[in-house]
């Protein structure tokens, strides 16, 4: 009696499904990644062993180790308005495109005479660009304190969005103190007393209360 001969399946496998599918995925992260800009200044903060991470919808006031101040706010919907707000203000007649590139862009530290001819440039110039800080006049006025001026024009713009900011200080391990004060003056002189100082963290060291509290939360 005659074998029967099976027929013989093919083991090639269509992979076109599965390619689609992972040129999608990778397409998807591509477009929803956010590339953060390049800071003006790099600034290395001292270290603590507070894990309080930074909040979201926040000005961040960042001091370099010369003491030079720069400004950034992490809502994009309030600080559109906020740039709205200060080109009229202050006539600088900022074009739409300029105004964007603010929106976009890092911290800012520069005084408002310099911001037209600033947001004017090209990525790469302003990269190149070296970036003074935004005044503070140590009288504390509000009409020359350019720093006490965006913070109220900031806050305004966060109430005026919907979602009231939170105020961040971020300094360099080598600022000098007086500096920093400077800073801390300018809040308590627009009535603002609770803002967050940002560290880096570090390990508590053992037998210390911090170290005992610690602990004693994790063994409950």
């Amino acid at each position: 009696m005659g074998k029967h001969k099976l027929p013989r399946k093919s083991t090639h496998i269509d992979m076109t499904a599965m390619c689609d599918v992972a040129f999608l995925l990778l397409t998807f992260f591509m477009l929803a990644t956010k590339f953060k800009p390049e800071e003006p200044v790099v600034v290395r903060t001292p270290s603590s062993i507070s894990d309080i991470i930074m909040p979201e919808n926040a000005i961040l006031l960042t001091v370099d180790d010369k003491g030079q101040v720069y400004f950034d706010y992490d809502n994009k919907k309030a600080k559109k308005i906020l740039i709205d707000n200060i080109s009229t203000e202050k006539g600088l007649n900022l074009t739409e495109d300029e105004k964007i590139g603010f929106v976009n862009g890092a911290s800012f530290g520069l005084p408002f005479n310099q911001m037209k001819s600033y947001l004017d440039m090209s990525p790469l110039e302003q990269k190149n660009f070296k970036q003074t800080g935004i005044p503070i006049d140590t009288s504390f006025v509000a009409e020359t304190n350019e720093l006490g001026y965006w913070i109220t024009a900031a806050r305004y713009a966060g109430q005026e969005e919907g979602h009231p900011p939170r105020i961040c200080i971020k300094c360099d391990a080598a600022t000098v103190y007086p500096k920093v004060k400077d800073v801390i003056k300018t809040l308590t002189k627009n009535n603002i007393d609770r803002f967050n100082l940002l560290t880096s963290l570090e390990a508590i060291p053992p037998g210390t209360v911090a170290w005992d509290e610690k602990n004693s939360k994790t063994t409950k």
